[in-house]
């Protein structure tokens, strides 16, 4: 759905419901798994950055390379969208630890001349044949987590190829084809490995080596994970590519490409999953309604249900507004205090009653200024919100609330993109294949996600549905 933005400045906000910070369900399901927390994607080290400012056009992307092809893009009269689609393209190349083809996405787009914000999800959904005991073990214990997501049966319908699509379709300038030619001459002519990824593949060495196409890919002919450096071709990517760009996603959803995917879900060895053929011809994008606060001199918009990232910031920055963070300035621990308060507040509605609005209804007032402006009273303190105290509270809604525990395990891995073209609009992408690497199924040059994982291991808590289960 469209969303009016009537002489307001405008900031366009893109989050997955993994994104944000942990939550006090995280840390229940990480004991009930029974596995140690993993620390964050390995660190690859700082650099300092030129602040750079544009005049025209500018794009934003998580590497170089897919920055130049959006660049390139936009340089030939293309459309945000258009940059955003040959970016990603990219991306799913050079850090495909992160996105590409195999994975979903969440999109915000501004059309300037309409004032209007569009938001379009391309998630990850799951298969006809998943039920919400998918991750118990025989006994109905929940699944020790990396048991989970190694393998076919973490892996959901992927929705990115379908989303740049749809947006191409609505937005798109230059022809889709020409879209697609960074990326695949990027492919066959190779790209160096950059730090990052090199470390990342050595942090995942053990479980990449599990399946004989991954380990080809990102294993050296010398038999150890790839060095920083090396030029590393995807002729198998470069295909894939050739075939959506010449026929659409149906190449993707229908036909060899899809049978490959399926089959390497279904017949995987150790951890066979659920995923059909009628699962990919059946897959749709939909446009969702955006979620949008006015806060200082902004509206600020961003994706609603099923992410809960929009929802859970403007919470916070509704909830800290009233208590004057700019007068007590961001070296003041009272600053800090209130924002980390308005958080676990925001992360204690979020775990309540954000779901999958297709399946679950969530309360109409998440956002209502009224029921923000009472609740951020809890803040009018000097010391931290005791644990008794952060609890969710009762917004406006249409229907009887029912609060659930989630059990959601939630990790850095993922991307994003932000780009405005030379007409004013805007797109913010948030694209993910969910942990880093997703399930580690390699097929036709891109990993496949993991992003059942995302949902509670737990279908029921305490004689209650789990909002997030499967």
């Amino acid at each position: 759905m469209t969303h009016a933005i009537p002489g307001r400045r405008l900031a366009l906000i893109c989050l997955a419901a993994f994104l944000s910070a942990s939550s006090l369900a995280a840390e229940r399901a990480w004991a009930e798994t029974n596995v140690a927390r993993p620390a964050p994607e390995a660190e690859s080290g700082l650099q300092a950055k030129k602040l750079v400012r544009a005049s025209k056009y500018m794009a934003v992307t998580a590497h170089p390379r897919a920055s130049e092809a959006a660049q390139a893009v936009l340089a030939k009269g293309g459309s945000a969208i258009d940059a955003m689609i040959a970016a990603q393209l990219v991306l799913g190349l050079v850090e495909p630890q992160s996105s590409g083809l195999g994975g979903g996405a969440f999109l915000v787009y501004y059309d300037a001349a309409q004032g209007k914000v569009t938001t379009l999800d391309g998630r990850e959904t799951a298969p006809a044949e998943a039920t919400p005991e998918l991750f118990l073990t025989a006994d109905g214990k929940p699944m020790k987590f990396f048991d989970a997501v190694v393998g076919g049966r973490s892996v959901g319908t992927p929705g990115t190829v379908a989303l740049l699509a749809e947006a191409h379709r609505r937005y798109g300038k230059l022809p889709w084809a020409s879209l697609f030619e960074p990326a695949i001459a990027l492919a066959e002519k190779g790209f160096e490995v950059s730090p990052r990824l090199s470390v990342l593949i050595q942090e995942s060495a053990e479980s990449l080596f599990r399946h004989e196409a991954s380990a080809a890919y990102f294993l050296s002919e010398e038999g150890v994970p790839l060095f920083e450096g090396t030029i590393l071709q995807n002729p198998a990517y470069a295909e894939t590519l050739r075939q959506i760009a010449a026929n659409g996603e149906k190449a993707f959803y229908e036909g060899p490409i899809a049978k490959d995917i399926v089959d390497a879900v279904r017949n995987d060895a150790a951890n066979p999953g659920r995923l059909s053929l009628s699962d990919l011809a059946s897959y749709r994008v939909r446009e969702r309604e955006a979620a949008c606060v006015d806060w200082l001199q902004l509206t600020v918009c961003g994706m609603g249900p099923p992410s809960s990232g929009m929802i859970t910031i403007g919470q916070i920055l509704k909830l800290s507004e009233p208590h004057g963070l700019a007068a007590l300035g961001p070296d003041n621990p009272q600053s800090w205090r209130i924002i980390g308060d308005a958080t676990r507040l925001a992360f204690a509605d979020r775990e309540a009653y954000l779901a999958d609005p297709d399946f679950v209804r969530i309360p109409k007032g998440m956002l209502n200024k009224d029921y923000l402006a009472v609740r951020s009273q809890l803040l009018s303190t000097t010391n931290a919100l005791p644990d008794e105290a952060v609890k969710a509270g009762e917004p406006p809604s249409d229907h009887a609330l029912a609060p659930v525990t989630g059990e959601t395990i939630e990790f850095p891995s993922t991307s994003h993109l932000s780009i405005v073209d030379a007409e004013g609009n805007a797109v913010a992408l948030t694209t993910t294949i969910e942990n880093g690497f997703g399930s580690r199924l390699f097929v036709r040059g891109f990993l496949l996600n993991n992003e059942l994982t995302d949902f509670s291991f737990l279908p029921q808590r305490d004689g209650k549905p789990v909002a997030n289960r499967v």
